[in-house]
């Protein structure tokens, strides 16, 4: 037999690949033999395969193949992730290209685009690792949108439920403003960033000449009038200008000499002068910018944590695309000015309110500054912190209920390679945080409750 020059790497390929196929050698069904199983981490349908799946289920496939060779019944199920944030995101670019916008369409019409997209990159993906020579029992190959999945999803929320774990409330939580929908933590990727630093001052209110203070008689006040600006006043650090509208407080540490004068006078907002108290607490760190927050519990995690802690009101300035919204503002009387801000993205929005403050002479300064923002982990977008009715899993109650969660990791009945990722696991379940498990989605599971 005369023997090419060439090894044609396909044409072997192929040929040796549809034999293994063809004598089932990749199959596996319960016997008496030892089981060994992998269940493929399911590749996302938002596109190829990537260098990072090639290494992995080249690690797999060796370690299946070893338990093949050992005699072993050894089973590789493959299939692929719906990735419900990170597929409505390309089928809403793929459907951008085409000039079509996904607000014009309905549910039905856009899951029709949804399933279009899995079909094409769920096989392209499969032919993919078809390619790779990865040996999986194809007769077991999964969709995490399969009804077998959708049953399970169904019977896990109903299970929970009873249990008392599942809850619907209004709380913070992350917002994609790029897909409109709510986040998990695990979902939120923190970058570093160059930012800046705006040092913004908030002038004492007064009345007849005299500082109005929120024990006064008149506080808190209707309206503009009788009140005016003071010539005394405290200096805030903040990288979010565009945010300064829904404040609702300064607040300053109770040990710190500077303010101690100031706590329970009362500032004007800029441009809405709208009047907020100076309020003491030990949250605040005393040496970071001037030592004195602003509080917008609309807009940040810990602002509603002492809003709450105090009191106070929230009010909302940006909607879910993250454009300014005056609906929560009707009460201060909002100026032409504050009007003109409606349907402004929050990034233009800052650079407009930045003017408009050094305009009436209240920017003491501008630094550079090096800071971290979280990121969306499907899209990209930077993240809101937002009040919204979301469904949320009780974890603290979860971890009450199942301990064995955390010890059977800690005292070895369950292995992590490598040892030291006990650690990462304790740590993140002994700080874990209620999850929000819902989504504002038209692709993927969806919760049955309403």
């Amino acid at each position: 037999m005369e023997l090419t020059k060439n090894f044609i790497h396909n044409e072997a390929e192929t040929k040796w690949y549809a034999h293994w196929l063809q004598k089932g050698y990749f199959n596996s069904k319960p016997d008496g033999r030892e089981p060994y199983t992998i269940v493929m981490p399911p590749p996302n349908v938002t596109g190829v395969l990537h260098m990072g799946h090639c290494l992995n289920n080249t690690i797999q496939d060796i370690l299946i193949r070893r338990a093949r060779m050992q005699g072993k019944n050894a089973c590789w199920v493959p299939g692929t992730d719906h990735a419900s944030i990170a597929t409505e995101a390309k089928v809403v670019g793929m459907l951008r290209e085409r000039g079509i916008a996904k607000s014009s369409l309905t549910r039905e019409e856009f899951l029709t685009y949804a399933w279009e997209w899995k079909e094409k990159y769920g096989g392209i993906i499969l032919q993919q690792l078809k390619m790779l020579g990865c040996s999986l029992d194809w007769d077991r190959t999964s969709f995490t949108m399969d009804k077998d999945y959708y049953a399970a999803v169904i019977k896990v929320f109903v299970d929970l439920n009873k249990k008392g774990l599942i809850y619907r409330g209004k709380r913070m939580v992350n917002w994609d403003p790029q897909s409109q929908t709510a986040l998990s933590d695990e979902e939120v990727i923190f970058k570093d960033v160059d930012s800046k630093l705006y040092y913004v001052k908030y002038k004492l209110a007064t009345s007849n000449d005299k500082e109005l203070t929120v024990s006064s008689s008149n506080y808190p006040p209707s309206g503009d009038g009788g009140f005016s600006l003071g010539d005394g006043g405290i200096t805030v650090a903040t990288t979010r200008p565009e945010t300064i509208l829904g404040d609702v407080a300064i607040c300053v540490n109770p040990t710190d000499e500077r303010y101690m004068h100031l706590i329970g006078k009362v500032v004007m907002v800029p441009i809405i002068n709208r009047k907020i108290p100076i309020i003491a607490d030990d949250y605040v760190t005393i040496d970071f910018g001037t030592g004195a927050l602003k509080i917008t519990p609309a807009h940040d995690k810990n602002d509603n944590m002492l809003g709450l802690k105090h009191n106070l009101k929230v009010i909302d300035t940006l909607d879910a695309e993250g454009k300014f919204s005056a609906a929560d503002l009707m009460e201060d009387n909002p100026s032409e000015l504050v009007l003109s801000y409606i349907g402004v993205d929050r990034f233009a929005l800052r650079k407009k309110i930045v003017v408009d403050i050094e305009q009436l002479g209240l920017i003491e300064k501008i630094e550079e500054y090096k800071g971290q923002v979280g990121t969306s982990e499907r899209t990209g977008a930077v993240i809101e912190h937002r009040l919204s009715l979301q469904w949320f899993i009780d974890m603290q109650k979860f971890m009450q209920k199942n301990p064995e969660a955390l010890s059977a990791v800690m005292d070895d009945s369950i292995e992590f390679h490598p040892a030291k990722a006990k650690n990462t696991y304790s740590h993140w379940l002994e700080n874990i945080k209620d999850w929000c498990i819902s989504r504002q989605l038209w692709w993927g599971q969806r919760i049955p409750a309403w």
